[in-house]
């Protein structure tokens, strides 16, 4: 499976306007023409009225698009461990359904997340139909989303001996984000295994980008939120800004290479041509070993960094 440096992750959800397909299709081409070809997202992306709209589209920028980079885009989805899905047979279904959409099959396959938090009974059976998939030849790789270092080691053990080996763990991380790391030491734990890990959310829902002040905070629920952020990480975001100009890239370039130099491919977003085009940015460079230990610094020292996910396991 060919990608990236990083990936696009690509989340279609509530509020979505069709009437943006034109410009995600041209998200997509840019992307790959740059050579980032492991497009990421997840059956559950674009549900409700939208229907899988989020596959769909996917699929259909596949197959509409010719040029360079053309034979190595890799489709990777994650199917959610959803109340209704308990036998390995309901894990080939949706990843029937989920193909079905592509319009091909899926090159990596994944588990949305652990049911271990609330009903480690469910998730052996939906593993084991992640495993049928693979020996099925229905898809290149299996992954896993929102595992820990405790659950990934079982979940590897599981699938060695069938002989299948994990391509990927997706793990929040950014500079907001590092308890995976640091905390957890899950990097240690994939780098042992052969697996990679896939930093999804690497600006930290746009904070790292210099987007947001306390002056301007987005609405709703996100509000207080982004307020508690910005304050905590006041220091850490006057680093990445510092060495965003002394480098002449943005802060979210920063942010984001901060994850490449990491050992990690990082998924954002990008929902048009100018923030695909400032992603895209982010590549063929590296921070030095001063400027990265600078931000390890700052960011070890924000005293509220962005919550975890809540079905990340230990």
């Amino acid at each position: 499976m060919g990608c990236g440096t990083w990936a696009w992750g690509n989340r279609l959800l509530w509020g979505y306007d069709r009437s943006m397909d034109d410009e995600l299709q041209k998200v997509f081409n840019l992307c790959v023409e740059n050579g980032v070809t492991l497009f990421d997202t997840g059956d559950s992306y674009g549900t409700g009225t939208l229907s899988g709209r989020s596959e769909e589209l996917l699929g259909r920028f596949t197959q509409e698009y010719e040029g360079a980079n053309q034979d190595q885009i890799c489709l990777a989805t994650k199917l959610a461990p959803y109340p209704w899905r308990w036998t390995r047979n309901d894990m080939i279904n949706a990843a029937n359904a989920s193909a079905k959409r592509f319009g091909q099959n899926i090159n990596l396959v994944q588990m949305h997340w652990s049911t271990a938090n609330y009903f480690p009974w469910q998730e052996w059976p939906l593993l084991k139909g992640l495993g049928d998939l693979y020996e099925k030849g229905l898809v290149q790789g299996v992954g896993l989303s929102n595992y820990g270092p405790k659950r990934l080691k079982k979940v590897h053990q599981l699938f060695a001996e069938r002989g299948i080996p994990i391509t990927s763990l997706q793990v929040q991380y950014s500079l907001l984000s590092t308890a995976p790391v640091t905390d957890l030491g899950i990097k240690q734990v994939c780098d042992e295994l052969g697996i990679q890990m896939i930093a999804y959310s690497p600006l930290c829902l746009g904070v790292l980008t210099g987007k947001y002040s306390q002056d301007k905070l987005p609405s709703g629920i996100r509000n207080l939120l982004f307020r508690q952020l910005l304050s905590s990480a006041r220091s850490l975001l006057s680093c990445l800004q510092e060495i965003a100009q002394n480098r002449d890239k943005t802060m979210a370039q920063i942010a984001i290479n901060w994850c490449i130099c990491k050992g990690t491919t990082p998924i954002p977003g990008a929902k048009s041509v100018s923030q695909a085009q400032q992603n895209i940015g982010a590549m063929g460079w590296r921070l030095d070993a001063g400027e990265i230990a600078a931000l390890d610094q700052e960011a070890a020292k924000v005293e509220k960094p962005m919550v975890q996910n809540i079905f990340q396991t230990q």
